[in-house]
Protein backbone atom coordinates (compact mmCIF):
# COMPACT_ATOMS: atom_id res chain seq x y z
CA UNK A 1 0.00 0.00 0.00
CA UNK A 2 1.10 3.57 -0.71
CA UNK A 3 0.41 6.40 1.73
CA UNK A 4 -0.97 9.72 0.45
CA UNK A 5 -1.24 12.10 3.39
CA UNK A 6 -2.71 9.48 5.72
CA UNK A 7 -4.77 7.77 2.99
CA UNK A 8 -3.68 4.20 2.34
CA UNK A 9 -3.72 3.70 -1.42
CA UNK A 10 -3.51 0.31 -3.13
CA UNK A 11 -0.19 -0.85 -4.55
CA UNK A 12 0.21 -2.64 -7.85
CA UNK A 13 -0.24 -6.05 -6.19
CA UNK A 14 -3.62 -5.00 -4.78
CA UNK A 15 -4.71 -3.64 -8.17
CA UNK A 16 -3.58 -6.80 -9.97
CA UNK A 17 -5.39 -8.97 -7.41
CA UNK A 18 -8.59 -6.98 -7.85
CA UNK A 19 -8.29 -7.15 -11.64
CA UNK A 20 -7.80 -10.92 -11.58
CA UNK A 21 -11.05 -11.30 -9.67
CA UNK A 22 -12.95 -8.70 -11.74
CA UNK A 23 -11.95 -10.49 -14.96
CA UNK A 24 -14.15 -13.44 -14.01
CA UNK A 25 -17.30 -11.30 -14.08
CA UNK A 26 -16.57 -8.54 -16.60
CA UNK A 27 -15.51 -8.11 -20.22
CA UNK A 28 -12.04 -7.42 -21.52
CA UNK A 29 -13.03 -4.39 -23.56
CA UNK A 30 -11.42 -3.75 -26.95
CA UNK A 31 -9.10 -1.01 -28.16
CA UNK A 32 -10.15 0.91 -31.27
CA UNK A 33 -8.48 3.48 -33.49
CA UNK A 34 -9.78 5.97 -36.04
CA UNK A 35 -7.79 7.41 -38.92
CA UNK A 36 -10.29 10.26 -39.06
CA UNK A 37 -9.73 11.34 -35.47
CA UNK A 38 -5.98 10.93 -35.84
CA UNK A 39 -6.10 13.22 -38.87
CA UNK A 40 -8.23 16.00 -37.40
CA UNK A 41 -6.42 15.94 -34.05
CA UNK A 42 -2.87 15.65 -35.38
CA UNK A 43 -2.18 12.92 -32.84
CA UNK A 44 -2.23 9.13 -32.60
CA UNK A 45 -5.29 8.19 -30.53
CA UNK A 46 -6.33 4.79 -29.19
CA UNK A 47 -9.72 4.33 -27.54
CA UNK A 48 -10.33 1.96 -24.63
CA UNK A 49 -13.98 1.06 -25.22
CA UNK A 50 -15.55 0.66 -21.80
CA UNK A 51 -18.87 1.44 -23.48
CA UNK A 52 -18.79 -2.30 -24.35
CA UNK A 53 -18.40 -3.27 -20.70
CA UNK A 54 -21.07 -5.15 -18.72
CA UNK A 55 -23.66 -2.65 -17.58
CA UNK A 56 -22.55 -0.38 -20.41
CA UNK A 57 -19.78 1.40 -18.51
CA UNK A 58 -16.49 1.01 -16.64
CA UNK A 59 -18.36 1.30 -13.33
CA UNK A 60 -18.84 -2.48 -13.02
CA UNK A 61 -15.12 -2.79 -12.23
CA UNK A 62 -15.27 -0.73 -9.06
CA UNK A 63 -18.67 -2.11 -8.14
CA UNK A 64 -17.50 -5.72 -8.34
CA UNK A 65 -14.41 -5.05 -6.27
CA UNK A 66 -16.39 -3.18 -3.61
CA UNK A 67 -19.23 -5.71 -3.43
CA UNK A 68 -16.90 -8.72 -3.22
CA UNK A 69 -15.06 -7.08 -0.35
CA UNK A 70 -16.99 -8.06 2.81
CA UNK A 71 -19.33 -10.15 0.66
CA UNK A 72 -20.86 -12.14 3.53
CA UNK A 73 -21.62 -8.94 5.46
CA UNK A 74 -23.21 -7.33 2.40
CA UNK A 75 -25.44 -10.39 1.95
CA UNK A 76 -26.64 -9.99 5.54
CA UNK A 77 -27.21 -6.23 5.58
CA UNK A 78 -27.89 -5.24 2.00
CA UNK A 79 -26.17 -2.30 0.32
CA UNK A 80 -27.00 1.18 -0.93
CA UNK A 81 -25.44 3.95 -2.98
CA UNK A 82 -26.45 7.14 -4.75
CA UNK A 83 -25.97 7.48 -8.49
CA UNK A 84 -27.25 9.28 -11.57
CA UNK A 85 -27.12 5.97 -13.37
CA UNK A 86 -23.97 4.08 -14.35
CA UNK A 87 -22.65 3.37 -10.84
CA UNK A 88 -26.17 2.48 -9.72
CA UNK A 89 -26.48 0.03 -12.61
CA UNK A 90 -23.11 -1.48 -11.77
CA UNK A 91 -23.87 -1.92 -8.08
CA UNK A 92 -27.28 -3.39 -8.90
CA UNK A 93 -25.70 -5.85 -11.35
CA UNK A 94 -22.93 -6.84 -8.92
CA UNK A 95 -25.51 -7.30 -6.16
CA UNK A 96 -27.71 -9.45 -8.39
CA UNK A 97 -24.77 -11.79 -9.00
CA UNK A 98 -24.52 -12.41 -5.25
CA UNK A 99 -28.12 -12.36 -4.01
CA UNK A 100 -27.66 -9.06 -2.16
CA UNK A 101 -30.56 -6.70 -1.39
CA UNK A 102 -29.79 -3.27 -2.87
CA UNK A 103 -31.45 0.15 -2.83
CA UNK A 104 -30.17 2.77 -5.27
CA UNK A 105 -30.75 6.47 -4.58
CA UNK A 106 -31.26 8.24 -7.91
CA UNK A 107 -32.04 11.88 -8.78
CA UNK A 108 -35.55 12.30 -10.11
CA UNK A 109 -34.17 13.66 -13.39
CA UNK A 110 -31.86 10.70 -14.06
CA UNK A 111 -31.98 9.45 -17.67
CA UNK A 112 -34.87 7.06 -18.19
CA UNK A 113 -32.62 4.45 -19.83
CA UNK A 114 -30.46 4.30 -16.69
CA UNK A 115 -33.46 4.07 -14.36
CA UNK A 116 -34.84 1.16 -16.39
CA UNK A 117 -31.45 -0.57 -16.37
CA UNK A 118 -31.23 -0.37 -12.57
CA UNK A 119 -34.72 -1.83 -12.28
CA UNK A 120 -33.81 -4.63 -14.69
CA UNK A 121 -31.33 -5.93 -12.10
CA UNK A 122 -34.14 -6.16 -9.50
CA UNK A 123 -32.82 -3.25 -7.43
CA UNK A 124 -35.08 -0.95 -5.43
CA UNK A 125 -34.86 2.74 -6.33
CA UNK A 126 -35.41 5.69 -4.01
CA UNK A 127 -35.75 8.95 -5.91
CA UNK A 128 -34.61 12.31 -4.60
CA UNK A 129 -34.14 15.89 -5.75
CA UNK A 130 -31.21 16.33 -8.19
CA UNK A 131 -28.66 17.81 -5.81
CA UNK A 132 -25.65 16.16 -4.18
CA UNK A 133 -26.97 17.19 -0.76
CA UNK A 134 -30.32 15.46 -1.33
CA UNK A 135 -28.63 12.37 -2.72
CA UNK A 136 -26.34 12.02 0.29
CA UNK A 137 -29.08 12.78 2.84
CA UNK A 138 -31.45 10.26 1.23
CA UNK A 139 -28.79 7.56 1.27
CA UNK A 140 -28.00 8.31 4.92
CA UNK A 141 -31.69 7.97 5.78
CA UNK A 142 -31.79 4.51 4.17
CA UNK A 143 -28.69 3.46 6.09
CA UNK A 144 -30.26 4.58 9.38
CA UNK A 145 -33.62 2.97 8.61
CA UNK A 146 -32.49 -0.40 7.24
CA UNK A 147 -28.84 -0.84 8.17
CA UNK A 148 -27.59 -0.99 4.59
CA UNK A 149 -23.85 -0.81 4.01
CA UNK A 150 -22.94 2.11 1.72
CA UNK A 151 -20.73 1.82 -1.34
CA UNK A 152 -19.76 5.28 -2.51
CA UNK A 153 -19.56 5.69 -6.27
CA UNK A 154 -15.99 7.03 -6.22
CA UNK A 155 -14.75 8.10 -2.77
CA UNK A 156 -14.03 4.52 -1.73
CA UNK A 157 -10.64 2.79 -1.94
CA UNK A 158 -12.32 -0.47 -3.00
CA UNK A 159 -14.02 1.29 -5.90
CA UNK A 160 -10.88 3.19 -6.93
CA UNK A 161 -8.90 -0.07 -6.91
CA UNK A 162 -11.46 -1.69 -9.17
CA UNK A 163 -11.51 1.26 -11.56
CA UNK A 164 -7.71 1.06 -11.79
CA UNK A 165 -8.16 -2.22 -13.64
CA UNK A 166 -9.41 -0.39 -16.75
CA UNK A 167 -6.09 1.35 -17.36
CA UNK A 168 -4.15 -1.73 -16.22
CA UNK A 169 -5.94 -3.79 -18.85
CA UNK A 170 -5.47 -1.08 -21.47
CA UNK A 171 -1.74 -0.69 -20.88
CA UNK A 172 -1.35 -4.47 -21.04
CA UNK A 173 -3.16 -4.50 -24.41
CA UNK A 174 -0.98 -1.74 -25.87
CA UNK A 175 2.41 -2.47 -27.44
CA UNK A 176 3.70 0.95 -26.30
CA UNK A 177 3.40 3.38 -23.41
CA UNK A 178 1.30 6.39 -24.43
CA UNK A 179 2.38 9.98 -23.91
CA UNK A 180 -1.04 10.80 -22.43
CA UNK A 181 -4.06 9.09 -20.95
CA UNK A 182 -7.19 11.25 -21.11
CA UNK A 183 -10.26 10.33 -19.12
CA UNK A 184 -13.40 12.21 -18.04
CA UNK A 185 -13.61 13.44 -14.47
CA UNK A 186 -16.71 13.67 -12.30
CA UNK A 187 -16.22 12.35 -8.78
CA UNK A 188 -12.71 11.20 -9.67
CA UNK A 189 -12.84 7.45 -9.08
CA UNK A 190 -11.73 6.43 -12.56
CA UNK A 191 -9.02 9.03 -12.92
CA UNK A 192 -7.70 8.23 -9.44
CA UNK A 193 -7.41 4.57 -10.37
CA UNK A 194 -5.86 5.54 -13.70
CA UNK A 195 -3.22 7.65 -11.94
CA UNK A 196 -2.33 4.81 -9.59
CA UNK A 197 -1.91 2.33 -12.44
CA UNK A 198 0.12 4.88 -14.39
CA UNK A 199 2.44 5.38 -11.42
CA UNK A 200 3.23 1.67 -11.26
CA UNK A 201 3.15 0.64 -14.92
CA UNK A 202 3.88 3.69 -17.11
CA UNK A 203 5.30 6.50 -14.92
CA UNK A 204 6.28 8.75 -17.85
CA UNK A 205 2.71 8.88 -19.15
CA UNK A 206 0.80 12.05 -18.24
CA UNK A 207 -2.81 11.76 -17.08
CA UNK A 208 -5.16 14.51 -18.25
CA UNK A 209 -8.68 14.94 -16.88
CA UNK A 210 -11.51 16.12 -19.12
CA UNK A 211 -14.44 18.00 -17.60
CA UNK A 212 -17.52 19.87 -18.87
CA UNK A 213 -17.24 23.65 -18.67
CA UNK A 214 -20.71 23.71 -17.10
CA UNK A 215 -19.62 21.36 -14.31
CA UNK A 216 -16.07 22.57 -13.73
CA UNK A 217 -15.68 22.09 -9.98
CA UNK A 218 -12.72 19.68 -10.36
CA UNK A 219 -11.00 22.19 -12.67
CA UNK A 220 -11.50 24.99 -10.13
CA UNK A 221 -10.33 22.77 -7.27
CA UNK A 222 -7.23 21.79 -9.25
CA UNK A 223 -6.32 25.34 -10.22
CA UNK A 224 -7.04 26.94 -6.83
CA UNK A 225 -5.52 24.02 -4.86
CA UNK A 226 -8.55 24.06 -2.60
CA UNK A 227 -11.75 22.03 -2.68
CA UNK A 228 -14.56 23.61 -4.71
CA UNK A 229 -17.88 21.71 -4.55
CA UNK A 230 -20.22 21.21 -7.49
CA UNK A 231 -23.01 23.79 -7.39
CA UNK A 232 -25.99 23.23 -9.71
CA UNK A 233 -24.06 21.76 -12.64
CA UNK A 234 -25.92 22.14 -15.93
CA UNK A 235 -24.35 19.80 -18.45
CA UNK A 236 -25.51 17.16 -20.90
CA UNK A 237 -22.78 14.93 -19.40
CA UNK A 238 -24.94 13.66 -16.54
CA UNK A 239 -22.29 11.25 -15.28
CA UNK A 240 -19.88 14.12 -14.51
CA UNK A 241 -22.03 16.29 -12.26
CA UNK A 242 -20.67 15.08 -8.92
CA UNK A 243 -18.02 16.74 -6.77
CA UNK A 244 -14.63 15.25 -5.99
CA UNK A 245 -14.45 13.28 -2.76
CA UNK A 246 -12.02 13.63 0.13
CA UNK A 247 -9.85 10.82 -1.27
CA UNK A 248 -10.12 11.57 -4.99
CA UNK A 249 -9.49 15.28 -4.44
CA UNK A 250 -6.08 14.56 -2.94
CA UNK A 251 -5.14 12.07 -5.64
CA UNK A 252 -6.16 14.48 -8.41
CA UNK A 253 -4.15 17.37 -6.94
CA UNK A 254 -1.08 15.18 -6.49
CA UNK A 255 -1.09 13.00 -9.62
CA UNK A 256 -3.08 14.58 -12.48
CA UNK A 257 -1.05 16.66 -14.92
CA UNK A 258 -3.87 18.99 -15.96
CA UNK A 259 -7.65 19.36 -16.28
CA UNK A 260 -9.07 20.61 -19.59
CA UNK A 261 -12.63 21.82 -20.22
CA UNK A 262 -15.13 21.24 -23.02
CA UNK A 263 -18.23 23.33 -23.66
CA UNK A 264 -21.63 21.79 -24.32
CA UNK A 265 -21.57 22.23 -28.11
CA UNK A 266 -18.15 20.59 -28.28
CA UNK A 267 -19.34 17.63 -26.18
CA UNK A 268 -22.45 17.09 -28.31
CA UNK A 269 -20.59 17.50 -31.61
CA UNK A 270 -17.85 15.07 -30.52
CA UNK A 271 -20.39 12.50 -29.33
CA UNK A 272 -22.13 12.70 -32.71
CA UNK A 273 -18.82 12.37 -34.57
CA UNK A 274 -17.92 9.23 -32.60
CA UNK A 275 -21.27 7.70 -33.52
CA UNK A 276 -20.86 8.64 -37.17
CA UNK A 277 -17.18 7.85 -37.70
CA UNK A 278 -16.55 4.92 -35.35
CA UNK A 279 -20.03 3.41 -35.52
CA UNK A 280 -20.21 2.94 -31.76
CA UNK A 281 -22.56 4.30 -29.11
CA UNK A 282 -21.06 6.52 -26.42
CA UNK A 283 -22.83 8.75 -23.94
CA UNK A 284 -22.04 12.47 -23.50
CA UNK A 285 -19.74 11.89 -20.52
CA UNK A 286 -17.57 9.62 -22.68
CA UNK A 287 -17.32 12.21 -25.43
CA UNK A 288 -15.81 14.83 -23.11
CA UNK A 289 -12.37 13.17 -23.24
CA UNK A 290 -12.09 13.36 -27.02
CA UNK A 291 -13.69 16.81 -27.04
CA UNK A 292 -10.86 18.32 -24.99
CA UNK A 293 -8.29 16.75 -27.32
CA UNK A 294 -9.94 18.26 -30.39
CA UNK A 295 -10.22 21.62 -28.61
CA UNK A 296 -6.55 21.58 -27.51
CA UNK A 297 -4.75 20.15 -30.53
CA UNK A 298 -1.45 21.92 -29.80
CA UNK A 299 -1.04 20.01 -26.52
CA UNK A 300 -1.50 16.61 -28.15
CA UNK A 301 0.07 17.24 -31.58
CA UNK A 302 2.24 14.29 -32.70
CA UNK A 303 1.68 12.52 -29.36
CA UNK A 304 0.30 9.07 -28.59
CA UNK A 305 -2.91 9.45 -26.62
CA UNK A 306 -5.04 6.80 -24.90
CA UNK A 307 -8.66 7.79 -24.32
CA UNK A 308 -11.02 5.88 -22.03
CA UNK A 309 -14.53 5.88 -23.50
CA UNK A 310 -16.29 5.46 -20.19
CA UNK A 311 -19.80 4.37 -21.14
CA UNK A 312 -22.54 4.02 -23.72
CA UNK A 313 -25.82 4.26 -21.82
CA UNK A 314 -27.93 6.63 -23.90
CA UNK A 315 -31.64 7.36 -24.15
CA UNK A 316 -32.13 6.78 -27.88
CA UNK A 317 -35.38 8.75 -27.77
CA UNK A 318 -33.62 11.82 -26.40
CA UNK A 319 -30.39 12.24 -28.36
CA UNK A 320 -28.73 15.57 -27.51
CA UNK A 321 -28.17 16.74 -31.09
CA UNK A 322 -31.88 16.50 -31.83
CA UNK A 323 -32.39 19.40 -29.41
CA UNK A 324 -29.22 21.28 -30.31
CA UNK A 325 -28.05 23.59 -33.06
CA UNK A 326 -24.88 21.45 -33.46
Amino acid sequence: MTNLKNIELPGIKEIEKAYKHIQKYSHQTPLMTSQYFNYISGSNIVFKCENFQKGGAFKIRGALNAVFNNLSEHQKTGITTHSSGNHGQAIALAASMNDIKVNIVMPENAPKVKIEAVRSYNAEITFCKPTLKDREETMERLINLYGYKPIHSYNDIRVITGQASASLEMLDQLSYKPDYIVTPIGGGGLISGTCLTRNYVSPKTKVIAAEPLMANDAYLSFKKKEFVPSYSPNTIADGLKTSLGSITYKIVLEMVSDILLANEDSIINTMKLIWERMKIIVEPSSAVALAVILDNKKIFKNKTVAVILTGGNVDLNNLPWLNSKV
